[in-house]
């Protein structure tokens, strides 16, 4: 019903732009023809001014006429080639229906000047060459609006449908997002179950917290750092119940950047990605560092791992946590974030994401 009404209002608005434009232009046009008539011929003709009245309502009555045929015979932009012709005949009947009852009606009504007076004929042939441009004038400015309300609205209906994807795409990400993780962490909890009963209650109570954070950003694009890295903090936490001396963690965070937007879970992703990929395979297990600063004007994040990329640490193959990051980094910020993954030179494995900087408003 509310669409419906929206629906309603809206054909209002547009039949009343339309009447008042049609009887705006057809005034205008009365106007300037009794400033022509009495200024530049500068004498006051008893006809002129009935004539111009009859030429506006049956400008206003034969243009209406045109443009309920085009309506009706779906003749609105784009015109096909197909529908050109008839277009073409439906101008040329109006035109000459037109320039018929004027003729008529001023021979009816005797509008003229009985020393000038001139055939039928002739004031017909006169009319049709003096004001037909007037219909041709109007169908150009009503082609013209439908034209350009077209493009207009193929731009809305193309920014919806951008938007709309966009929103789509990151509701698909986030929603691997969090069952990945859950399993992961569920993983980590079921090995403590015998062997630590005491620590694996712990684990569940870091996990509901963890849990609980990452449904309140599921609605959410970005997060300010802070609450992502405190999330970060409580998973590797978690998994150093399973890994205990195997798992080295350091953090190197630039308070200035903790009120800085980043995508939900994705540095998340990237620590699992890390632990799964690199800590995981490695018998001795490795450390961790995180890494926030700014640099160059972008806030730029940093996942340090031990390993390599040929051990499949964070593998280049483009897997789940790499593909995740890099799409909702182009979502979010375009061409303005990039993400790496790479070797370097202490056997370490460097995942790095570059943001825009987003300044906060006073």
């Amino acid at each position: 019903m509310f669409f419906a009404y929206i629906f309603v209002l809206n054909m209002r608005s547009k039949s009343s732009l339309y009447w008042w434009c049609q009887l705006g232009g057809w005034l205008l046009y009365g106007l300037t023809m009794l400033f022509f008539a009495f200024v530049f011929e500068n004498k006051n003709n008893d006809v002129v001014f009935p004539r111009i009245s009859i030429t506006i309502l049956l400008g206003l009555f034969y243009t209406h006429l045109l443009r309920e045929l085009i309506l009706k015979l779906e003749l609105r932009p784009p015109v096909s080639k197909q529908k050109w012709n008839k277009l073409t005949a439906i101008v040329i009947g109006v035109l000459i229906l037109f320039n018929l009852t004027n003729s008529a009606i001023v021979e009816w009504l005797q509008m003229f000047d009985p020393r000038n007076k001139a055939s039928v004929e002739k004031r017909f042939l006169a009319n049709l060459i003096l004001d037909s441009p007037l219909i041709l004038v109007w169908l150009s400015i009503y082609y013209i609006w439908h034209y350009v309300e077209l493009g207009t609205t193929n731009v809305i209906q193309k920014v919806r449908l951008e938007s709309l994807v966009k929103e789509l795409e990151l509701k698909t990400i986030k929603s691997h997002i969090n069952p990945h993780f859950i399993f992961n962490a569920l993983n980590s909890i079921r090995a403590l179950v015998d062997e630590n009963p005491e620590r694996a209650r712990k684990a569940i109570t870091e996990l509901s917290n963890i849990l609980r954070s990452s449904m309140q950003t599921e609605k959410q694009e970005t997060v300010p750092f802070e609450k992502e890295l405190n999330i970060v903090k409580d998973y590797l936490a978690l998994e150093h119940i399973r890994f205990e001396d195997r798992l080295r963690v350091e953090y190197d965070i630039d308070e200035d950047t903790l009120d800085q937007p980043v995508p939900p879970m994705m540095l998340q992703t990237l620590v699992e990605n890390a632990i799964k990929h690199g800590i995981s395979k490695q018998k001795d297990g490795g450390q961790i560092k995180v890494i926030s600063d700014y640099t160059n004007n972008h806030h730029e994040l940093i996942v340090l791992n031990s390993g390599s990329l040929n051990g499949n640490a964070g593998s280049k193959e483009d897997g789940f946590g790499i593909t995740s990051t890099r799409n909702r980094l182009k979502l979010l910020f375009g061409d303005k974030a990039s993400f790496d993954i790479r070797d370097t030179s202490n056997d370490m494995v460097e995942a790095k994401v570059i943001m825009p900087v987003q300044f906060a408003h006073s």
